[in-house]
């Protein structure tokens, strides 16, 4: 499908790396345009912005969305002062990724294209546990009292490693009606998905509308859920992005999250909750300094919980580099997020920084009465999770 807006530029090719690179010489108007790159069926959007002359500060440039894979937020490009034009996702190039992506049978739970960029988890995010079956494909689980199957898309490395369901049902999910509009100096990409009940792996009929929008001083994703459906609708977003540290080096790297409490697991093979939280005061994942902590040698996958709220109900997370005087917010606005789940390896240079509404496994026994995250939606009823990513400079 190709979009209603011609003021926004199908780029063929993202610019890999860290470091800055030369602008593309302008093309002349007799000179052939680049053709668009189509992965999942659908043509790469890029939206994009020109930085201003007159400010020396930091500043959005580019977004790259898929929505011919879930509307994956592939790829987001700024400007640091001092440092140029950087890539700020860890995604390889764009031709690389379309060879992996367009490899395969496709289908709403494929996990390629949540290792890459950002990808959106609906209808709910990070594990869930269940019972195998005989075909080794899917797992059985109770859900709000109802039985349902769930792909068996993960699996641990070690020989009794137990299958789960993991990070959704829209991951090469193809989104209908995009729409790019542009207003000035700000431009975004909405579309659609008429998941009904997405091949008969989830409860009543969803749609999802996805806007991505770009900004000089801030990149945003809202995600709309709708119950269009006649039962009840149980559900949770997530966002899956990759961070990278520009300058390369993740050790001296420090993340500020403002949770009281993290989500205990079995092990950080399996990463299975236990049901039990533990409170961060004192312990190597206490990140709620103001400046953070850095994160030196230590492995993260862990869901920090019980977050602490700004006066508007927002949730505000960084992400620094003292190295090249880069910092991120993360900024969870949508009352319904309930857990930041932080995924870094020490041996990668990037950190998976995750705003979900649910917990792990959020229908697991181990939980008991806790409330988990999940929402609920009537007939009719819809929720929307809103995330926005802002720049600035670390004192």
């Amino acid at each position: 499908m190709w979009f209603k807006a011609v003021s926004v530029i199908f780029v063929a090719l993202v610019l890999a790396g860290c470091s800055g690179a030369p602008n593309n010489p302008v093309q002349s108007a007799t000179s052939p345009q680049p053709q668009a790159v189509v992965i999942g069926g659908e043509p790469v959007v890029t939206l994009e912005r020109q930085r201003s002359q007159l400010s020396n500060s930091p500043e959005f440039l580019s977004v790259q969305v898929l929505p011919g894979k879930g509307m994956n937020v592939f790829q987001v490009r700024a400007f640091l002062p001092g440092k140029g034009e950087i890539n700020l996702i860890a995604s390889p190039p764009l031709e690389e990724a379309a060879k992996t992506l367009n490899n395969g049978q496709e289908d709403f739970y494929d996990l390629k294209s949540a290792t890459l960029g950002g990808a959106i988890l609906v209808p709910y995010a990070n594990r869930i546990r269940g019972k195998l079956s005989a075909d080794g494909k899917s797992i059985v689980t109770q859900v709000n009292g109802k039985t349902i199957s769930l792909p068996a898309n993960m699996q641990a490395k070690h020989p009794d490693a137990e299958k789960v369901a993991i990070h959704g049902l829209i991951l090469d999910a193809k989104f209908q009606d995009v729409n790019v509009t542009k207003s000035g100096d700000d431009s975004r990409v909405t579309a659609t998905l008429h998941g009904g009940n997405f091949d008969g792996r989830w409860f009543s009929k969803t749609d999802v509308t996805v806007t991505t929008s770009l900004a000089a001083n801030a990149v945003e994703l809202d995600v709309q859920l709708k119950n269009v459906g006649d039962e009840p609708l149980p559900a949770s977003v997530g966002w899956h992005p990759y961070f990278i540290f520009p300058g390369g080096d993740r050790q001296q790297g420090r993340l500020h999250i403002p949770a009281k409490r993290r989500a205990l697991v079995n092990n950080y093979e399996d990463v299975f909750p236990t049901g039990k939280t533990e409170a961060l005061a004192g312990t190597p994942y206490d990140f709620t300094a103001a400046k953070g902590a850095p994160l030196g040698t230590q492995f993260l996958d862990d869901s920090f919980v019980d977050l602490d709220r700004q006066p508007d109900g927002s949730v505000i997370a960084e992400i620094t580099d003292p190295k090249t005087m880069y910092g991120l917010k993360v900024i969870a606005l949508s009352k319904e997020i309930h857990a930041m789940q932080a995924y870094s390896p020490p041996e990668k240079g990037f950190l998976a920084l995750e705003p979900q509404f649910n917990y792990v496994d959020p229908y697991g026994k181990e939980w008991g009465k806790t409330d988990t995250g999940m929402v609920v939606l009537k007939p009719g009823e819809s929720v929307t999770y809103r995330v926005r990513l802002e720049l600035f400079i670390p004192n």
